[in-house]
């Protein structure tokens, strides 16, 4: 039947042949139907077909060109030429069917009908023509809701039938199978089943060489069946915690009059929600209300009185001129103000003057001070001092080009924080080659990374282990294989070190050296010159793994010393992917469980500082969807992986400090609070459904200013509104920020345009005095009523993504994709009939155009680099 995933168990028949018969040829034959109105066809199941690219197999797509059939009146010509072509296996994929439709039976030898669970009630199946004719009946899909059910109909139907009702059940050719899942033992088993069949049946003459091997994977499905209402179940928690919120907040409003009522009558003084002992008033008219408001503070949780209790000794600590706390078990010190040229002593947090025990229970629960829970104004006491939140993008041409980009933004900054960006050839997972449609694509747009030795020349001159510097990565599809890359040339880097302080980098060399004479190779090295700030560092090893040049224990010691220490973030986000981008090389399951193995190493090999993935919403937001769409569906990306790492049998606490999250700022109100309503959501969620420490409750963010925004049309006027969108992340306690240069709109930015967006982050942070607090946003009465109205908005679409079965229910639909399409055309529809003003663009137009135009020099690779990456990669 139509959309039964005839296509996708095709591709997994041909590849299991194909890997099993080394020998032998298949072809296929695709037919799909012709439109009665236009006569046109969409030729779409090549677009399922992984496993052709192989010179043994042959497809060739048909459309029916008649109404009403299945096939192609072309159908039986073409089968007996590729009869006469020698092919040893020829597979017929015909148009989705009916239930009156048997014509395919007729015209080969062996049918095979693939259907799904979903055909209705038994009843529909006695209509089904195919289970009469077919030689092995499919459902597929039959991961869906009643498909164990489905079998057992179908198995009974096909009895019926073939007049066969003593047969057992597991003995016939009825099989279920989840033909787009990785790995899946019902496909596996079918293919078997099938060929023995064929052998059987048909007289053929093949020597199996593939065992029976059906034992199925640890997890059958990323997200185990009693979970799928976590989404669900995370929008409860948060509502439900907000009201017992506001319900303290009253109870605690109550104890807080009687308090003071109680003060008013005796004279007593005590402190905030303190229990008041039964002897402690005389006055008889003064028991009942001291009565009255102990019954009601024992309805407080212990936790909640505690932090009344402390909350004005923790508000003075703010006040004094020093501030301590602890990070990572290290005491640490910082100034509390900052004094302006006036004179004016600026405080880093200003606190509330609540006097109201309600109002005070209120915002500690919903607010409450940096680093503390929920995290709602960020997830540290203070901002890191000494060090901006920035981010140095670059990516372009060859890893030399690139890393000289590096080295130029990094000059005169305290630390290193490098974001890299790859050519849509790495992205793809591709190699540079000669062939056009890869050739102008090398370096473009992007840094080409093939091998190892280029991860070493693009991040060479850089100390990979100083804690000032960090690696970001834009990577998905392939990024296992660049994560290993990365990790290699970090490692290597180290072993260098190790050989030169030891004296034997010289002896290394010359070994080396030596090797690559002896095969006549040409030995790798840096292939421009070096900025003037580049030490070397990382490129004496080029050619060849450290583990060479030292012991196995040395190389052990440094390879665990790297993996502790080193610090950045991959993005290796499939989810995203596939919901609003492109680079997704592997089927989604397949992905995800490598995203697992790389955690579940990272956890084994005690990696802390570096973020196993970057779940990303800019690129959500890139495409087209509104902020509120943005983080939800990258709030609900996060906790899809959650539960699929919980599955995996990792605990909460070995993984959640690996996690990192990407947003986009644009204009929109709501951008002002995404970070504070991200981190009251996700620490929520972590502490109470989850049971996650208090460092696995902490969402630590990057932001990009909206790429979106930046118009071709008076691009000057781009670098104002990166400036308004840095201020929104800044003011919000984002981790990390990369503002896009003015330029971006046209083409990758030049060293002019970089310098221009890195001097708006410096000068907001070192120039702006609003900037010296850093805790602007709380007590807002705009920001707070944003905060709640995004906050419900975001987990009404919880809501809405649980009812399609979870994001990979919904990505199944493509719910996402549509409803950010949808979004994007909306904001396009009112951008060009100017209903939402852009100046320069719809408004406040340019009077001389023709004056404003500005030359800007287009960032290409040169052919020289892409011949160079080329010939090194042979």
């Amino acid at each position: 039947t139509g959309g039964a995933g005839k296509s996708c168990l095709m591709d997994e028949l041909v590849r299991s042949f194909i890997t099993e018969f080394t020998d032998k040829r298949v072809a296929i034959v695709s037919i799909d139907p012709s439109k009665r109105k236009t006569g046109g066809a969409l030729l779409g199941d090549r677009l399922r077909m992984n496993a052709i690219h192989d010179q043994r197999v042959y497809m060739r797509s048909l459309a029916t060109r008649r109404s009403h059939l299945a096939t192609s009146a072309s159908l039986d010509s073409s089968v007996k030429l590729l009869r006469a072509s020698g092919f040893d296996l020829i597979l017929v994929e015909t148009a989705g069917i009916g239930q009156s439709d048997s014509e395919i039976s007729d015209l080969v030898d062996f049918s095979i009908y693939v259907m799904t669970p979903e055909y209705g009630a038994e009843t529909q199946l006695e209509k089904i023509n195919m289970i009469d004719f077919a030689d092995c009946i499919v459902i597929n899909k039959f991961d869906k809701p009643g498909a164990e059910d489905a079998l057992r109909a179908v198995r009974k139907q096909y009895c019926r039938s073939h007049l066969d009702f003593d047969a057992h059940p597991e003995s016939l050719p009825v099989f279920g199978v989840v033909a787009n899942r990785f790995n899946d033992v019902g496909t596996k088993w079918f293919y078997y089943k099938l060929i023995e069949l064929l052998i059987q049946t048909k007289g053929l003459n093949w020597k199996r060489s593939q065992k029976a091997d059906f034992a199925v994977s640890e997890i059958s499905e990323l997200i185990p069946a009693e979970r799928k209402e976590y989404l669900r179940q995370i929008a409860s928690t948060i509502r439900n915690y907000k009201n017992q919120v506001r319900e303290h907040a009253a109870i605690a409003s109550e104890c807080g009059q009687l308090h003071g009522t109680i003060q008013q009558m005796s004279g007593l003084k005590t402190g905030i929600a303190e229990v008041l002992p039964d002897n402690c008033n005389e006055k008889s008219e003064t028991i009942a209300v001291q009565e009255l408001y102990n019954e009601k503070l024992k309805k407080l949780p212990e936790s909640l009185r505690k932090q009344l209790s402390e909350f004005e000794n923790n508000r003075q600590a703010y006040l004094k001129d020093n501030f301590s706390f602890t990070v990572r078990e290290k005491a640490q010190e910082i100034e509390n103000y900052r004094t302006s040229i006036s004179g004016t002593k600026i405080p880093k947090i200003a606190t509330p003057k609540f006097k109201d025990w309600g109002e005070i229970a209120g915002w500690l629960g919903l607010e409450n001070f940096p680093g503390s829970f929920p995290y709602t104004s960020g997830v540290f006491p203070f901002k890191r001092e000494g060090e901006d939140p920035t981010r140095m993008f670059a990516g372009e041409g060859i890893a030399e080009r690139t890393n000289r980009r590096f080295h130029l933004l990094a000059q005169g900054q305290p630390a290193s924080r490098l974001s890299t960006a790859f050519d849509s050839v790495t992205l793809y997972g591709a190699n540079p080659n000669a062939r056009p449609d890869i050739y102008g694509k090398i370096g473009n747009a992007g840094v080409s990374i093939c091998t190892v030795d280029d991860a070493k020349r693009l991040y060479s001159g850089f100390d990979l282990l100083l804690p000032s510097t960090s690696v970001s990565m834009t990577i998905n599809g392939p990024a296992p294989v660049v994560l290993a890359f990365f990790m290699n040339a970090a490692i290597d880097q180290q072993v260098e070190r190790h050989l030169r302080e030891s004296g034997e980098l010289g002896k290394a060399r010359q070994n080396l050296k030596k090797q690559y004479k002896k095969q006549n190779i040409h030995l790798p090295e840096y292939r421009m010159d070096r900025q003037e700030n580049h030490n070397g560092l990382g490129l004496e090893l080029l050619g060849m793994s450290g583990r060479h040049f030292v012991d196995s224990g040395t190389y052990g010691k440094i390879k665990a010393d790297v993996l502790k220490n080193v610090r950045g973030t991959v993005q290796a986000d499939i989810l995203k992917e596939d919901q609003a981008q492109n680079t997704c090389i592997f089927s989604t399951n397949f992905a995800m469980r490598m995203m697992g193995d790389i955690q579940e190493y990272f956890t084994a090999n005690d990696v802390r500082n570096f973020y196993s993935v970057s779940i990303s919403g800019y690129h959500i937001a890139e495409a087209g969807a509104n902020p509120i769409s943005q983080v939800a569906f990258t709030l609900a990306n996060g906790f899809t992986l959650i539960e699929y790492y919980l599955a995996r049998g990792l605990r909460i606490d070995d993984f959640a400090h690996n996690l990192s999250f990407f947003f986009s700022n644009g204009m929109d109100p709501e951008y002002a609070v995404i970070g504070r309503v991200a981190r009251r959501i996700f620490s929520v969620a972590i502490r109470y459904l989850y049971e996650g420490n208090e460092r696995s409750q902490k969402l630590k963010y990057h932001i990009q200013t909206s790429g979106r925004s930046l118009h071709a049309m008076e691009i000057d006027f781009n670098d104002i509104r990166t400036t308004l969108q840095a201020l929104y992340a800044i003011y919000d306690n984002c981790n990390s920020l990369h503002t896009n240069a003015y330029d971006e709109a046209i083409t990758t930015p030049t060293g002019e345009s970089v310098r221009r967006a890195l001097a708006i982050q410096l000068i907001i942070n070192h120039e702006l005095g609003q900037a010296y607090n850093h805790n602007p946003l709380q007590g807002s009465f705009l920001i707070e009523e944003l905060t709640d109205l995004v906050e419900e908005a975001i987990l009404s679409e919880f809501v809405r993504l649980s009812d399609r079965g979870g994001v990979l229910g919904a990505m199944e639909t493509m719910y996402q994709r549509n409803k950010i399409q949808e979004e994007s055309l909306y904001y396009e529809t009112l951008k060009h009939t100017g209903e939402l003003p852009i100046m320069g663009v719809n408004t406040f137009l340019n009077p001389k155009p023709d004056k404003s135009e500005t030359e800007i020099e287009l960032a290409r690779s040169t052919d020289e680099e892409k011949n160079m990456q080329i010939s090194d990669l042979e």
